[in-house]
C-alpha cells in the first residue's frame, strides 16, 4: 500500500514538472523584462508573456498539470507568506479617515461591479471574480476567491486578464488625473493610486512619480485592501454557498460531523499575520517572506496566462471590455468624491 502511495505520488511529480518548468521560465523572461519597463511591471508582463507562449507554442495537455499547480498551489503559498509582511499597526499609519476611505472605495468597487456584470450578462461566479480582483489585490484577489466559489480556470483566466488590462491603462491615467486634480499632492495622490490600482507592483511604480513618501503612503492603502482580503473571501463564499441549496446541505453535513472547511491558505495568512504583529516574524525574516511570495506570485501569473485561452476570451469581446471600462470609471469616480471628503 504504501509502495502504491509513493509510486503515484512519484508519477504526479513527474507529470507537474514539465508545466512547472515552462512557468519558472516565463516567470524569470517576465521578471527581466520588468527590469527595463518598471512602469509596466514583471506580473503584468508575465501574464502577457505567458499567453503568448501559450497560445502560440506550448498549448500542449503534457504541460497542463504543471501550470495547474503553478497556478493554484504556488499562489496559494504566495498568499500566506504575504501575511508575513503585513502588520495590524500598519494601519494607523493613514489613519481612521484613511482605513473608511479604502472601506468605502471598496464596496462601492464591489457593488457597482457585480451591479455592471449584471447588466452585461455575465453569469455570479464571473462577477464575484472581477469585484474582488478590482476592489482588493488584483489576480491574487481573484486566485483566492476562485476555489471558495467553485469557479472555473476559464472565468479565472480571463477576469485576471481584464483586471491586468485594466490596471495597465490606469496606471498610466492616474498621474495624469492626480496631477490635474490635486497636482500631485502626495496624501490625496496616494490614496488613488493605492485605492484604484490593482497589484502592488503598479502602486509602487505610480507612487514613485509622486515622492519616496508617495510610494510608501500609497503603499500603505493597498495593504490596508489587502488586509481585507479575508473578509471579502467569505463574503462571496457566503453568499455563493447561500444561494446553492447543495452546498448548504453540504455545510449542515459538516458542521454536525465538526467539519467545518477554511482554505488553509485564509488560516496560513493570518497566523503569519499575527506572528508578524508580534514581533516573532523578524522584519528581516519579513523581506524573505515578501521575496518569495512576490517570485512565486510572478510563477503563478505566468502559468495563468498559459492556461488562458485566447479564443474564449475573444468571445467574451465587447463585453469583457465594457465591463472592465466601465468599472475602472466608477473606481476613478468614487475614489475623487472619497478623497474629497475624508482625505
Amino acid at each position: 500500500m504504501v509502495n502504491k502511495e509513493i509510486i503515484l505520488i512519484k508519477n504526479n511529480i513527474k507529470e507537474i514538472i514539465p508545466g512547472l518548468i515552462v512557468s519558472l521560465l516565463v516567470a524569470l523572461g517576465s521578471m527581466f523584462l520588468g527590469k527595463f519597463i518598471p512602469n509596466l511591471g514583471a506580473a503584468s508582463i508575465a501574464i502577457f508573456f505567458g499567453m503568448f507562449v501559450g497560445n502560440v507554442f506550448l498549448n500542449h495537455k503534457v504541460f497542463q498539470k504543471g501550470y495547474k499547480f503553478s497556478e493554484s498551489d504556488l499562489l496559494s503559498y504566495s498568499i500566506v507568506l504575504l501575511g508575513g509582511t503585513l502588520s495590524i499597526q500598519t494601519i494607523g499609519e493613514i489613519g481612521v479617515s484613511g482605513v473608511i476611505f479604502i472601506v468605502l472605495q471598496m464596496i462601492v468597487t464591489i457593488v457597482g461591479a457585480l451591479y455592471i456584470g449584471r447588466k452585461l450578462g455575465f453569469d455570479q461566479n464571473f462577477r464575484f471574480l472581477m469585484a474582488s480582483g478590482n476592489a482588493v489585490c488584483g489576480s491574487s484577489a481573484i486566485a483566492a476567491t476562485a476555489p471558495v466559489i467553485d469557479a472555473d480556470d476559464k472565468d479565472k483566466g480571463i477576469s485576471i486578464t481584464i483586471v491586468n488590462v485594466t490596471g495597465i491603462f490606469l496606471m498610466f491615467l492616474l498621474p495624469v488625473i492626480t496631477g490635474f486634480l490635486y497636482n500631485n499632492e502626495v496624501l490625496q495622490t496616494s490614496g488613488m493610486i493605492g485605492g484604484i490600482l490593482q497589484s502592488v507592483g503598479q502602486v509602487v511604480a505610480r507612487g514613485a512619480m509622486v515622492s519616496e513618501g508617495g510610494t510608501d503612503l500609497s503603499t500603505i492603502f493597498k495593504i490596508v485592501r489587502i488586509i481585507f482580503l479575508v473578509v471579502v473571501v467569505f463574503a462571496f463564499g457566503h453568499i455563493k454557498h447561500k444561494t446553492n441549496k447543495e452546498i448548504i446541505d453540504e455545510e449542515v453535513s459538516d458542521v454536525k460531523t465538526k467539519k467545518i472547511k477554511v482554505p488553509w491558505y485564509v488560516i496560513g495568512f493570518f497566523i503569519m499575520c499575527g506572528l508578524f504583529s508580534i514581533n516573532i516574524i523578524p522584519k528581516s525574516m519579513s523581506l524573505v517572506c515578501k521575496e518569495i511570495s512576490h517570485i512565486l506570485e510572478i510563477i503563478a501569473l505566468a502559468a495563468i496566462g498559459l492556461r488562458v485561452n485566447i479564443r474564449d476570451l475573444i468571445k467574451q469581446g465587447k463585453n469583457a471590455s465594457l465591463y472592465g471600462l466601465f468599472v475602472g470609471i466608477l473606481q476613478i469616480t468614487s475614489a475623487m468624491i472619497l478623497i474629497n471628503l475624508f482625505l
